[in-house]
């Protein structure tokens, strides 16, 4: 059974989160805290998280926070960050100044990096030269694992292939995933493909930005337009879904994004939920002490393939 990591996409982003730092950033040190010691492993981050005035601030917070724990709490925590591709990072070594801008804001604390997103679709000479400056960290010791997001299954192929050659195993690749954006459990989705690859699958969006969490009947929370959009649009399309969650939830006395985190983690997912409270790491680790039966993952699965309601597809996720 796949574990459970963290991520912080909200962490400084107003547009989508509206984030106060006032408000949010003293409940960061005792959200992280709670969430490693209860076993999420892994913390996901990006250099392009934060907008406006606070870019980069996800790991920047992130790399203070960490510079304050205690190096065992930190010894079971790996840290990914993703790199963003942008059309003036060019050729191999288009990454190096970004890199080394996450590991001054992250503190050196730092094993994993992700290439954000494939340029295949839009800019294909680009992309082989930074995955490949990427490898070179991972060849010359300044990283340890390498990984990948926003790809399907065809362009995980090419990459993983090409990592194969120089030897450079590739960890794990990152994608949208969850009741409400299942497609990678699909036959020849990205979940065959990873198993077939021996590439670890973490879902992002595991709750759907809130979506699943809402119970059947009950108005959604306050938040940014955009999000309240969002609930406007999914929410009573993915009605009966989230009846049928409620239910499996009575059953294990859980909450509905613990059944969400559970769906992921049944098809061997690691689900990255965003955390900013320290009710919501407790939820999440609390998801670690149960798990779905094959008769519960079967039935979600088939209301989320038939359910009308849908993520957003994220515009750079490749085939």
């Amino acid at each position: 059974m796949a574990g459970i990591g963290f991520g912080t996409w909200s962490w400084g982003n107003q547009l989508l989160w509206g984030y106060d730092p006032d408000r949010d950033d003293p409940e960061l040190s005792a959200t992280l805290q709670e969430a490693v010691a209860g076993g999420l492993a892994l913390v996901d981050t990006a250099d392009s998280y934060g907008t406006g005035r606070f870019n980069g601030r996800s790991e920047a917070l992130l790399g203070r926070i960490l510079e304050d724990c205690s190096g065992e709490l930190r010894s079971r925590l790996t840290v990914a960050t993703k790199l963003a591709p942008f059309p003036w990072r060019l050729g191999r070594r288009g990454f190096d100044r970004a890199f080394a801008a996450s590991q001054a804001r992250l503190h050196g604390h730092l094993q994993r990096v992700q290439l954000h997103w494939s340029t295949a679709r839009y800019a294909p000479w680009q992309e082989g030269a930074l995955l490949d400056g990427l490898a070179d960290l991972v060849q010359q010791g300044r990283v340890s694992e390498l990984g990948v997001s926003n790809l399907g299954p065809r362009r995980l192929r090419a990459l993983q292939a090409r990592l194969a050659a120089r030897g450079i195993p590739l960890r794990s690749v990152q994608v949208q995933m969850s009741l409400l954006a299942p497609d990678a459990i699909k036959a020849g989705g990205l979940k065959q493909t990873c198993s077939d690859l021996g590439i670890e699958l973490l879902a992002y969006s595991p709750l759907a930005l809130g979506v699943l969490t809402v119970s059947p009947g009950d108005l959604p929370p306050e938040c940014t337009r955009l999000r309240a959009g969002l609930f406007r649009r999914l929410l009573p399309g993915s009605e009966a879904l989230r009846a049928a969650m409620a239910t499996v939830a009575v059953a294990h006395r859980a909450s509905l994004a613990q059944v969400a985190l559970n769906w992921c983690r049944a098809h061997g997912a690691m689900p990255l939920p965003g955390l900013r409270r320290v009710h919501q790491a407790q939820d999440a680790v609390a998801a670690l002490a149960w798990s779905l039966s094959d008769e519960e993952r079967d039935q979600l699965d088939a209301l989320a393939l038939a359910c009308s309601a849908r993520m957003p597809a994220n515009p750079f996720m490749s085939a």
